[in-house]
């Protein structure tokens, strides 16, 4: 992966992100984490530029999460629990997303992009429950934006010392997301309590 972002720099970002918003397994942390090192210096001879990259990764995520709101929109569940599994579906990714955008509504398109895993599978709900297609645009961009730009950006800090990095650990990643899934949780749980008052103070004025 790492050689085919080098090799074709923004046009490989965006296929990758498209892959892993279109529910293709493929680790969006690493892509624009390595995405941002590249713009960095991290491979001599290549240095994109890291707003050109946050911006291809974003358009990639758009493009691919459209293609499963298709999919859930028109293929439905019953399709995707048939066949899911040849393009390594996962039933309990399919029911996780689910559970995740039952509870939370459109919101959770939003929410759900800035959590591991969830936001590989978050677009398919949303197309079981023909969320409108210009609404649905509007939280993905919302969710894909600080995402990308987080993960390029951590990767440009580390820049040239990427490879002594991912050789020590891969933990770089999944400590980012853990970050930003934490704050995330933390987000929901506050705007849930503020909307649980909110109902309750309305209900004791009426």
């Amino acid at each position: 992966m790492q050689h085919f972002i080098a090799d074709f720099g923004y046009v490989a970002v965006f296929l990758l992100m498209a892959a892993e918003s279109a529910c293709i397994p493929v680790p969006s942390e690493l892509i624009m984490l390595f995405a941002g090192a590249l713009a960095a210096g991290a491979v001599p001879g290549s240095s994109p530029d890291l707003s050109l990259m946050i911006v291809s990764g974003t358009a990639g995520n758009i493009a691919g999460s459209y293609v499963a709101w298709a999919v859930g929109r028109y293929g439905g569940q019953a399709a995707l629990r048939r066949w899911g599994r040849y393009v390594w579906l996962k039933e309990e990714d399919i029911d996780r997303a689910a559970r995740w955008f039952d509870r939370y509504g459109a919101k959770a398109v939003f929410f759900g992009r800035l959590l591991p895993v969830v936001r590989t599978f978050i677009s398919l709900p949303a197309g079981f429950a023909v969320m409108p297609p210009g609404r649905f645009g509007v939280y993905t961009l919302a969710g894909c934006v600080p995402w990308t730009a987080a993960l390029g950006i951590a990767g440009y800090a580390v820049g040239r010392n990427w490879q002594r990095v991912a050789d020590a650990f891969h933990g770089p990643s999944y400590a980012i997301a853990a970050i930003v899934g934490a704050a995330v949780v933390v987000g929901v749980i506050v705007f849930v309590r503020r909307r649980r008052r909110t109902g309750q103070a309305t209900g004791r004025s009426i």
